[in-house]
């Protein structure tokens, strides 16, 4: 198929290299909020070559979205592939959760065929949520990765993930060993690290299903591969820390059991972050290391409220995450209007520039590709979302009615939107929907 390598789309087009601080005045459009109604968005070969009000010659193929939102592509900095079976399921808290629902599904992702269709169901739906980047959870299975990794490939996304490490405290079907652990790892490592717009993420699941010589593996396997990843979870849930209390006596934390294994560093992302100490936050500091935070899943699950606006303000690094399963929906939009209500029930306010920024340059610079993705900016990968104000005599086409300012229509538009008015997904300026 031949694809044309000149693309112009055109629309309302923003683009949000830094939020306002916290607390500033909304009538105005921050310094760092790019916004361009009515104006193309010029891609040349998959990445964004210029931004203009006039439309291009003819050498360039023209989408015309006018009174359409064009945002970059969302960036999810934690997200579990083989949980979109479990999404919603009842009445439990995370350990329950886990044994009841996660592991059972995973178990089934040992047969390569239920592998290959989930992930490529997974990849479809991150799409078809406006999400074109996103650091990913397959299982410990090796084939996990591999299809995940595939599918990814296929469409040229930008992905991050790695097997999961777990040799304790699960089904046996899940588990694996610090010998099988490494090999498979390595393996991995050599077929896809660096292949295309991938990269490879030692999965750590929590510190309870790892011994400390797994753990040590991971710290070693981190150090001895410049540019790849290290997620896991961290002080999500108050029972879950109790335990990893119990089955880490010599750790000052939770936290400090990654610390002492070499597993903190800028290319280290920790989901939930829930139950930290002031000791815990400067270490992060120090460290580089990345909260994911994860509204939907923390409310959901009930594991408690995360403060983002304490966390920024001691320079601790985010992320904003689904973490489906335990969150409720693929969707970064619907998952920032949950981040505004957890803030809101601590006394904060996030507006609506901080939340889109988390979503798009805020994540690409946590996993350290803000030169890449999350922007609109010349150079820049052009993987973009076109989306919908609103669906004609919808209530949030009424309430947009109404909106004085960009920050009120923004707003607005994050609480009352969903993906169901995305238009279009395109990765590396190919539509993909």
């Amino acid at each position: 198929m031949n694809t044309p390598q000149r693309i112009a789309l055109f629309g309302d087009v923003l683009d949000i290299a830094s939020p306002p601080p916290a607390g500033a005045p909304l009538d105005a459009i921050p310094d760092g909020v790019h916004w361009h109604p009515d104006h193309w968005l010029l891609i040349e070969n998959g990445r964004v070559h210029a931004l203009q009000a006039e439309a291009p010659d003819a050498s360039w193929t023209r989408h015309e979205h006018r009174g359409h939102l064009i945002l970059p592509g969302f960036v999810d900095t934690h997200v579990h592939a083989p949980q979109l079976d479990v999404i919603a399921s009842y009445g439990t808290e995370l350990l329950d959760w886990l044994n009841r629902y996660t592991f059972p599904t995973e178990l089934a992702w040992a047969d390569p065929a239920v592998a290959q269709a989930g992930c490529e169901a997974f990849v479809r739906q991150l799409l078809r949520h406006g999400t074109t980047s996103a650091l990913v959870f397959p299982t410990v299975h090796k084939g996990s990765v591999d299809a995940l990794f595939t599918a990814a490939q296929a469409r040229g996304m930008r992905l991050l993930a790695g097997k999961c490490l777990m040799d304790r405290h699960a089904p046996p079907g899940l588990l694996d060993t610090v010998a099988s652990a490494e090999r498979d790892s390595l393996d991995l490592i050599q077929r896809w690290h660096g292949q295309g717009r991938l990269a490879y993420a030692h999965t750590v699941r929590f510190a309870p299903t790892s011994t400390e010589a797994q753990l040590a593996l991971a710290g070693e396997l981190l150090a001895a591969h410049p540019g790849t990843y290290l997620q896991t979870h961290v002080a999500e849930n108050r029972a879950e820390v109790e335990w990893v209390r119990h089955l880490f006596p010599h750790a000052r934390s939770y936290l400090d059991v990654y610390a002492q294994h070499e597993l903190l560093g800028p290319h280290s992302v920790l989901a939930h972050g829930i139950w930290l100490d002031p000791d815990d936050r400067a270490r992060l500091q120090d460290t580089g290391a990345v909260i994911a935070h994860c509204p939907t899943s923390n409310t959901f699950l009930g594991s408690g409220l995360f403060d983002w606006r304490g966390n920024a303000e001691r320079g601790v690094r985010l992320g904003m995450a689904t973490d489906v399963g335990g969150g409720t929906s693929l969707s970064l939009q619907r998952t920032l209007a949950q981040a505004y209500q957890v803030a809101a029930l601590q006394g904060q306010r996030l507006d609506a520039y901080t939340l889109l920024h988390s979503a798009t340059a805020g994540n690409a610079e946590a996993l350290n590709l803000g030169h890449e993705i999350g922007r609109l900016a010349p150079g820049h990968v052009a993987d973009v979302g076109v989306w919908r104000w609103a669906d004609e005599d919808s209530l949030l086409a009424q309430r947009l009615g109404r909106a004085q300012t960009l920050h009120e229509k923004l707003f607005a538009w994050l609480m009352l939107g969903d993906e169901r008015l995305l238009v279009q997904t395109h990765v590396a300026g190919l539509p993909q929907l």
